[in-house]
């Protein structure tokens, strides 16, 4: 089947959405930004093409093609539903997409068609591609608000296969002595643990890893062995941690603490002490607690995780440092660089996907690793908060970072949570309330539940395998 006949194919089988007049007024009216965009029909495939590469290579975004706008006047607009006659008359549309954006779990194409408005509107969805998509030019483009940016420069590709994590940029090699990595104390004391042992072969072992190229050494070989690897490596590669005695959003000048304390070193060492500064601080923060002044508390492990976390998935080839910023109410932890390939904000949790595979390997080889657990870290972070009843860290992916915050704000009571459930659903057994309140132990959440019947807020139904609660009637 040829191009062209399999686009025919595609675009008759399209599913052709209904939708109503509200509906259609809504999409007629959609903003264009960082997430959506229009068009009208008469436009290009090759200039739609721009539109399609950018949201795959960026966040993924909704495209309307069938939204005609005119000028009034001035700065007025007007839009009109004006879709394609028919499904046959979107086929140049979708010969192009079909040949270089096909249909599938990344792109995915559907008709929309409303009673009372002209013709079909073609909804083309497009999700984030691990990666680099092309437009029709063979330019890759990124969406930044609602441009379609051109990345044509060698500098700009390298940066964008960074970011897709096509490429990581700590296999690069660096112009300094193999010896900073060959003759350190650090690999000495690591291959002690390598087994087969290769104590009398470091250059052996290090060529093996790749952790030398063309006689020098790598990124990831320097931040893992080097004793001072901000020294030779061109890019800001440390931990800055900053103390603001302030809530607000932003801390500012005044209310730094101290100077910010510089963290450098290799990643192991790093990690350790950036930990280390980081709950030393926090510990010194006073609250007002129901006995008077207490110490803030997170838990160790959640701090450590984020870190480490930062500190190993970061992207080495952006021009910063790790921060870390503490306030009086909250932790924030900002790492250089997107978040790679197919891993979002909403899946981080779930999916796997390793920018610098190099270093997170290594890196859990060393005795009692940073990042012992691999792939865990922030399951770990957020079980931790759980377990101190405090709220979810929150993850925020910003142009060039991601920040993540830890706020010392308590989760509602386990009682609340329930009577909260119950005001949406009529039962609550005990597997239920110990999901919703992040309580693991069955006992505790019996005894929870017993005391809660005991005090009339709920009532049991139901006796042995098939108790379950409900809200007390009064």
């Amino acid at each position: 089947m040829s191009e062209f006949q399999r686009s025919l194919f595609v675009t008759a089988s399209m599913p052709i959405v209904e939708v109503d007049e509200t509906q259609a007024g809504i999409v007629t009216q959609i903003g264009e930004g960082q997430f959506s965009d229009v068009k009208a029909i008469a436009i290009t495939p090759s200039k739609l093409s721009h539109t399609v590469s950018a949201f795959a290579n960026t966040d993924g975004g909704e495209l309307y093609i069938g939204i005609a706008e005119q000028i009034l006047g001035g700065n007025v607009k007007k839009r009109e539903w004006a879709g394609f006659p028919d499904v046959e008359s979107a086929n140049g549309h979708m010969q192009a997409f079909e040949q270089f954006f096909p249909l599938g779990r990344d792109f995915q194409y559907e008709f929309m068609r409303c009673a009372n408005r002209s013709g079909l509107v073609l909804h083309v969805q497009v999700s984030r591609t691990p990666g680099i998509v092309k437009a029709t030019d063979g330019k890759a483009y990124i969406r930044r608000s609602a441009q379609n940016l051109p990345q044509d420069t060698p500098e700009q590709i390298k940066r964008l296969e960074f970011t897709k994590g096509v490429t990581s940029f700590e296999g690069h090699p660096v112009s300094a002595g193999k010896e900073l990595i060959v003759d350190s104390p650090i690999t000495r004391d690591y291959l002690k643990y390598v087994i087969p042992n290769y104590q009398a072969q470091p250059e052996a072992w290090l060529r093996k890893q790749l952790l030398i190229v063309s006689d020098m050494p790598t990124v990831a070989g320097l931040l893992l062995f080097a004793e001072e690897p901000q020294a030779q490596i061109p890019k800001r590669c440390g931990i800055k941690i900053y103390r603001y005695k302030t809530a607000e959003t932003e801390g500012f000048r005044d209310v730094l603490e101290f100077i910010p304390i510089t963290v450098e070193g290799c990643l192991y060492d790093q990690i350790k002490r950036a930990v280390e500064v980081t709950i030393e601080e926090v510990e010194k923060i006073p609250r007002m607690g129901e006995t008077g002044l207490e110490q803030i508390k997170y838990p160790q492990e959640a701090i450590h995780e984020i870190i480490a976390n930062a500190v190993i998935h970061r992207d080495y080839s952006i021009a910063d440092d790790v921060h870390v910023r503490i306030f009086e109410n909250r932790v924030e932890v900002q790492s250089p660089g997107r978040l790679p390939a197919h891993v979002t904000t909403e899946n981080i949790l779930s999916e796997r996907f390793a920018r610098n595979g190099a270093i997170v390997r290594l890196l859990n080889k060393f005795p009692n690793p940073p990042n012992r657990d691999v792939g865990e870290g922030l399951n770990t972070a957020f079980e931790k908060m759980h377990q101190l009843g405090l709220k979810d860290p929150t993850i925020e992916e910003r142009d060039s970072d991601v920040l993540v915050t830890i706020r010392h704000e308590p989760l509602a009571s386990p009682e609340q949570t329930i009577m909260k459930y119950l005001e949406q659903n009529e039962f609550i057994r005990n597997k239920k309330a110990r999901e919703i309140t992040f309580i693991k132990d069955g006992d505790q959440m019996k005894r929870i539940l017993s005391t809660m019947a005991g005090t009339g807020q709920i009532e049991q139904v139901g006796k042995f395998g098939g108790v379950k609660y409900r809200k007390k009637k009064q």
